[in-house]
């Protein structure tokens, strides 16, 4: 570790801080043993075979039905956008620090930000996150700056990785269910991690009388394309993974946040902004850099959050390719698979569909433990849904939901449930 600027001094305080005894302590939960037993100096061939024979053990989503949601979505993207982010001025770049080199990927970065300003109502977007999760925990964060609290309450289902995300940055201590002077945020998820869409005015008012923000988190950004946007909230963050981005076993996906307008300056990450040139031409540039690598630390906003370049501008894509009305349309015909599925589903003995309102997800009581019936019929080549605590499973349709999926679900549902 030659490379790293650190005296052993440095290392023996950091290892303290953190209460391990050594490095090796760090990396003491991987596994020593070589566990696929994988063939020492093979060729590239080689190689490829033996690793092709451990990725035909994987179950793909599009191998037979598939039921699963929470936070990460099946959708159809288009060829076009495979083909445009592999263009080897998108596919190669990082990130736009030399404008006159790089107003391509400034102006798409434009278009990101507009979509999204557009979708969640507010007044301005960033350039993008790592994913949902820590969109989530910068909101938080950005809220305690706003109001010098250090504070905030989940008021509803939040996705419990998001939840876990947030702990860990905020800490355990800090979120709390008190509602008094001393919150900064009240975080809602809409609709919710069990499928559920929210109201915001009853929030926003909670909000309102004690001084705290309103951050609403969207896990479907689809449900955008249906759903009223939430021009209540302050900050609006969350995934926009569904739009033009696969499911890659979790990532990399694409985090999205905006705000209104007078909270601009304590947002974190980067903001493109259109301008003219010297010689009167529209240009594009990086109008707001709050992040360490730009300004001295102590000042920046956040030490995390960068331009998903390639995953925004896929989304900026497929949202170009769908337009309003297609997006519109897409959304009502996810919400449209959901209803054949609940519909579906609550005609069969020993299941009973919980939601009364949903987007494209809900939840569904079992006569038996949600666990097992989730392994029986994955036996079956069904991948049913997420199986929650006791009975309960959340299951999920979209447009790539067929009728013969649904069909073969339930009469495998009624044969094991």
């Amino acid at each position: 570790m030659r490379y790293l600027p650190l005296t052993k001094e440095d290392r023996k305080d950091m290892l303290e801080a953190i209460g391990a005894q050594s490095v090796d302590m760090l990396f003491k939960q991987l596994p020593t043993g070589n566990e696929y037993d994988l063939p020492d100096h093979q060729g590239e061939m080689e190689v490829e075979r033996f690793m092709g024979a451990l990725a035909s053990k994987n179950r793909a989503a599009n191998d037979g039905p598939f039921f699963l949601g929470a936070g990460v979505y099946r959708h159809h993207i288009p060829s076009t956008v495979d083909y445009i982010i592999q263009r080897s001025e998108f596919l190669t770049s990082y990130t736009p620090y030399q404008p006159e080199m790089a107003q391509g990927t400034l102006q798409v970065i434009f278009e990101f930000q507009t979509f999204i300003a557009t979708l969640t109502g507010m007044d301005v977007a960033n350039a993008s996150m790592y994913d949902g999760a820590t969109s989530c925990a910068e909101a938080a964060l950005m809220a305690m700056r706003l109001t010098g609290r250090e504070k905030v309450i989940i008021g509803n289902n939040l996705h419990p990785h998001y939840g876990e995300v947030l702990e860990s940055y905020v800490g355990q201590e800090n979120i709390v269910t008190t509602q008094d002077d001393t919150v900064a945020a009240i975080i809602v998820q809409s609709p919710d991690f069990f499928g559920k869409p929210h109201a915001y005015a009853q929030w926003k008012e909670k909000c309102d009388a004690i001084g705290a923000k309103l951050i609403v988190v969207i896990t479907e950004i689809l449900s955008l394309g249906m759903l009223p946007a939430p021009t209540e909230a302050d900050i609006v963050c969350g995934e926009a993974q569904s739009i033009g981005i696969p499911m890659s076993y979790g990532g990399p996906h694409l985090g999205f946040f905006a705000c209104k307008q007078e909270y601009l300056r304590q947002m974190p990450g980067r903001l493109c902004g259109e301008t003219v040139d010297a010689e009167g031409k529209r240009g594009f540039v990086l109008t707001l850099s709050t992040r360490e690598q730009h300004i001295r630390r102590e000042k920046a906003t956040s030490n995390i959050c960068t331009n998903q370049g390639l995953c925004a501008l896929a989304f900026t894509v497929h949202a170009a390719l769908l337009g309003e009305e297609g997006l519109k349309q897409l959304a009502r015909l996810n919400h449209e698979r959901a209803c054949d599925l609940a519909d579906a589903l609550s005609k069969v003995s020993g299941v009973k569909v919980i939601n009364d309102a949903y987007f494209n997800e809900f939840v569904i009581e079992l006569s038996k433990p949600a666990s097992d019936i989730h392994k029986k019929l994955l036996d079956k080549n069904i991948i049913a849904g997420l199986p929650l605590d006791g009975s309960r499973m959340l299951v999920t349709a979209t447009e790539m939901t067929t009728d013969s999926e649904i069909k073969q679900f339930v009469t495998a549902l009624g044969e094991v449930a």
